[in-house]
């Protein structure tokens, strides 16, 4: 597995609270990574760490082969994007003024905005379908199309790794599948590595080619979700009783939980 991004004895806190624990871990380069694991288990807090904006109380990110604390803080953002949880924006900013944003980190004194800036935008908006849009303010969009916006800033970037924060989160069923069918089509089309938090198992199934469990500060087991999802894991990560069973529509691992509910009786 070629790697990108890995963590070699990383250890995370707040305080004296002690979140990860010595994780060594490889992220797999042009693949889709997810982080799956119970509330407060760290994985938020894994991929704010590993974007550098938390700082570990031991150990290491490594990017490309590079310890991400050594780099400046302009060259990690050209080689890597993060999309935080439910991101706020000033009221009365337009899609454009927001996606503009991401070409932040290759301004300077002497390099304003340039022709490559201008690719990079409009690129971004035809990618989330976003270019008649741009001059809506965000405010005034759905959600769905607020969360594209959002990405579209981190496309703008034009870095090689992208980082989301449950990208799905507040979103309906509609919204949460075209932001992740999104995502696949970055991917696959353009083989960018994507890193990402999710909550719901069943997605996080779907779309990952490379699955993270995580539970006590460590990593309880990764690789590709068929080869690692069953009822044993899934009892051992989120205390849940279940039926592994296999995802009709692309043949993934599809979880039914255990627990109350109407029942239909047939006759």
């Amino acid at each position: 597995m070629q790697s990108i991004l890995q963590t070699e004895k990383l250890t995370l806190a707040y305080g004296e609270t002690i979140i990860i624990k010595e994780l060594d871990l490889l992220i797999p380069k042009g693949e889709i990574t997810v982080f799956i694991g119970g509330n407060g288990c760290g994985k938020s807090t894994l991929l704010r760490s590993i974007a550098r904006l938390l700082k570990p109380e031991g150990g290491s990110v490594l990017l490309a082969g590079e310890s991400i604390a050594n780099l400046p803080t302009k060259e990690v953002a050209r080689k890597m994007a993060i999309l935080p949880q439910a991101p706020d924006s000033p009221e009365g900013l337009s899609v454009l003024q927001l996606v503009k944003q991401g070409r932040y980190p290759y301004q300077n004194w002497f390099k304003q905005w340039t022709k490559e800036d201008e690719k990079q935008v409009i690129n971004a908006l035809n990618s989330t379908s976003l270019l008649e849009l741009k001059d809506r303010a965000i405010d005034e969009l759905s959600g769905g199309q607020r969360q594209r916006a959002w990405i579209a800033m981190t496309l703008a970037q034009n870095t090689d790794i992208i980082l989301l924060d449950e990208p799905t989160t507040y979103l309906d069923m509609t919204h949460q599948i075209e932001i992740l069918d999104l995502l696949y089509d970055l991917n696959e089309k353009e083989k960018r590595t994507i890193v990402m938090v999710l909550h719901d198992l069943n997605l996080a199934c779907r779309y990952a080619h490379n699955l993270v469990a995580i539970r006590n500060q460590q990593i309880v087991a990764q690789g590709k979700p068929e080869d690692i999802v069953n009822t044993e894991l899934v009892q051992q990560i989120f205390d849940m009783r279940c039926v592994v069973t296999v995802d009709p529509i692309v043949g993934t691992p599809l979880c039914i939980p255990y627990g109350k509910g109407r029942s239909v009786v047939t006759i």
